[in-house]
C-alpha cells in the first residue's frame, strides 16, 4: 500500500461536458491492481479468464470486489467497510479501517501523481494497451509507475471505483476508470471515464483496494 497525499482533484465528464472538483483526506492505495493469486488466497474463487498468478485478476463484478474488500479486511483482523443491504444495495462506512474500493476522486488523484496532463508518462512505458498488449492481460507491474509509485494505473485492465455513474440516467452503475488492454490509446487517460453495472463480470475489468488514512 501507498501512502497517498491529501488534495483536490477537478474531475470531468466527456458525455455531459461537466466537471467537478473533490477534495480527499489523506488514504492508501495499492501499488498493483489485486492479482490472481492474491484473489484467490483470499476467496478462493479464480474467474480471470487468462491464467497466471501475477496477473491482474479480471471477470470480477463491482459486487465480487467489495466482497473481496471484507473478506481482505477480516482476514487482516480489520473493520469490514461495506454492508450489504437486502434490496437497498451496498452501505460504506467511512469510519472503518478495512479495505476498500477507491473512490472515483481517489482514483484519479493517485493516478495523476501530481500531474495535470492526460498521462503520467509515455504511454508505451507506462501502459499495456491495444498497440502495444498482444490483446491480453500481462503481469503487474511490468511497467513503470508514476511518480507515487504506482503501477498499472493505466492500460492493462479498467479498475472499478465506488461511485455510481450517473444514477438519474444509468442507475446503479458503476464507474470504472484508467483504460485496458483491449482499448485504443485514447481509453488510457487519466480522466476517462467508463460504467458498468455492479453484477457484470468483464474480461478486462479487475480493482486496486484502498484503505482509508
Amino acid at each position: 500500500m501507498v501512502d497517498i497525499p491529501a488534495g483536490r482533484v477537478t474531475l470531468s465528464d466527456r458525455r455531459t461536458q461537466r466537471s467537478w472538483q473533490v477534495d480527499l483526506r489523506p488514504y492508501r492505495l495499492a501499488e498493483f491492481p489485486v492479482t490472481q493469486a492474491g484473489y484467490a488466497e483470499v476467496t478462493g474463487g479464480r474467474p480471470s479468464t487468462a491464467r497466471g498468478a501475477r496477473l491482474p485478476v479480471e471477470g470480477v463484478s463491482w459486487l465480487d470486489a467489495v466482497r473481496y474488500c471484507n473478506a481482505l479486511s477480516l482476514r487482516e483482523g480489520l473493520t469490514p467497510a461495506y454492508r450489504e443491504v437486502e434490496g437497498e444495495g451496498v452501505e460504506w462506512d467511512d469510519a472503518s479501517d478495512g479495505y476498500r474500493l477507491p473512490s472515483e476522486g481517489e482514483w484519479e488523484h493517485a493516478c495523476r501523481a501530481g500531474t495535470t496532463q492526460a498521462r503520467y508518462g509515455p504511454l508505451d512505458e507506462i501502459a499495456w494497451h491495444r498497440g502495444n498488449s498482444d490483446e491480453r492481460p500481462h503481469e503487474v507491474g511490468g511497467r513503470r509507475p508514476n511518480a507515487w509509485g504506482l503501477h498499472d494505473m493505466l492500460g492493462n485492465v479498467w479498475e472499478w471505483c465506488w461511485d455510481v455513474y450517473d444514477a438519474e440516467v444509468y442507475g446503479s452503475y458503476r464507474v470504472l476508470r484508467g483504460g485496458g488492454w483491449f482499448d485504443e490509446p485514447w481509453s488510457c487517460r487519466a480522466s476517462v471515464r467508463r460504467r458498468s453495472h455492479p453484477t457484470f463480470r468483464i474480461d478486462d475489468v479487475g480493482f486496486r483496494v484502498a484503505r482509508s488514512g
